[in-house]
């Protein structure tokens, strides 16, 4: 059975298990989540459905965007994705009218999920700390010490050729993830270990793809 929801990392803290073991965990708030839109094969070719995540004021949104959360009548949001499923698999997203509330009771303890989230920006970084390249010696009068090594032929190609460069602030997904805690007066999911991005940051919970069946 495939879901999903929207939601903003708020840090990590850690509690206990049934067997008294220690779990570290990260807070994921997941409040006022919306359904926008839903997407079918008859009409746009695949199954998806479209939520959309924290409100912001009217005046940071533009006409077509006021005109499409209107049908849902909610407020403009900050964080809106599509999310996607197989045909053949069944959607408890499509079930939900558009305009209605996606709930933290979507997840259960113990269910297999998948994060996605950007990672935190690092800037410019050299080949070692971004690809974990060896260093080359460091006494003897070698005079190359941290460069990239051999471009090769200097003809050849060096698109994908691991390089210097920006470092981080990309989407990044950590598979089969446990959830170790639902608060649903608060709206909260506790996930046991450590989700991509900053604290503050947008993710996507959803359904595991790789879980074992």
């Amino acid at each position: 059975m495939a879901k999903g929801i929207l939601g903003r990392k708020l840090g990590m803290t850690q509690i206990f298990d049934e067997n008294g073991v220690l779990v570290p965990v990260t807070v994921i708030d997941v409040a006022d989540n919306v359904v926008l839109q839903q997407k079918s094969v008859e009409a746009d070719g695949y199954v998806a459905t479209q939520v959309g995540f924290e409100s912001k004021r009217e005046n940071l949104s533009n006409k077509p965007e006021q005109g499409h959360v209107k049908k849902a009548n909610t407020a403009p949001k900050r964080f809106i994705k599509e999310i996607r499923f197989k045909e053949e698999l069944k959607n408890e997203l499509a079930d939900l009218a558009v305009g209605e509330l996606v709930n933290t009771d979507l997840f259960k303890v113990g269910e297999e999920i998948d994060v996605t989230g950007t990672s935190k920006g690092k800037g410019f970084a050299g080949s070692i700390k971004r690809h974990n390249q060896s260093r080359g010696p460091m006494t003897h009068g070698s005079r190359y010490h941290r460069g990239p090594g051999s471009m090769g032929p200097i003809k050849g190609k060096l698109k994908g050729k691991n390089l210097p460069g920006h470092m981080g602030h990309e989407q990044v997904t950590i598979q089969n993830l446990t959830v170790a805690g639902v608060d649903i007066e608060n709206q909260l999911l506790l996930v046991s270990g450590s989700v991509p991005g900053p604290k503050k940051g947008f993710v996507i919970v959803k359904t595991a793809i790789k879980s074992a069946k």
